[in-house]
């Protein structure tokens, strides 16, 4: 338990990356990660557009109008997808394998960063959702959740502060009671 809580407590989100790429077996223990993550029903929900194309790393770094620039400076992007049609718990299936896949990366000694997809919009106004399901082809039936950013660290970051930690926010038995 404690080397778990170490690696919640390393894993920060980083936004710059060396140039380096991610190796093979790194990526396999990467999608092996996701592809392990608990769903409702193990109906598995998810898939995941593996990207390194640099020209298209540029594109998705500009479909959302705040906070996808940094994947183009990514050694890949995951592009995780809900098949809608499955379930109605797609959105919390997806944000579990997003999370599952971050700290894989850090387990790995590798950065990542979740880039919000899901109702957002890009500077002209456009929905960020449709710029990457046309720039990846994607079905209709498929719902873009998130892009996670991935690579080699450029700068390591503070782990979390544990002075930091909001223990005002939780509640015994109620909601009020400390």
């Amino acid at each position: 338990m404690e080397n778990f809580l170490e690696l919640l407590k390393q894993r920060r989100s980083s936004r710059v990356f060396t140039d380096e790429l991610i190796d093979k077996e790194a990526v396999c223990s990467l999608m092996k990660a996701a592809l392990m993550s608990p769903s409702g029903h193990r109906i598995n929900p998810w898939e995941f557009i593996l990207v390194e194309d640099k020209a298209v790393l540029r594109a998705l770094s500009k479909s959302k109008e705040h906070g996808a620039g940094l994947l183009e400076g990514a050694a890949m992007a995951v592009v995780v997808l809900g098949d809608t049609t499955k379930t109605d718990v797609w959105i919390e299936d997806c944000s579990i394998a997003t999370i599952i896949l971050q700290l894989a990366a850090e387990d790995l000694g590798l950065g990542s960063c979740w880039v919000q997809i899901r109702r957002r919009k890009d500077a002209d106004g456009n929905v960020a959702e449709d710029n990457v399901r046309n720039l990846l082809n994607i079905p209709a039936h498929y719902a873009v959740l998130s892009i996670v950013a991935l690579g080699h660290k450029a700068r390591e970051t503070q782990p979390f502060d544990e002075e930091k930690m909001q223990w005002d926010k939780i509640h015994l038995g109620s909601f009020g009671n400390e």
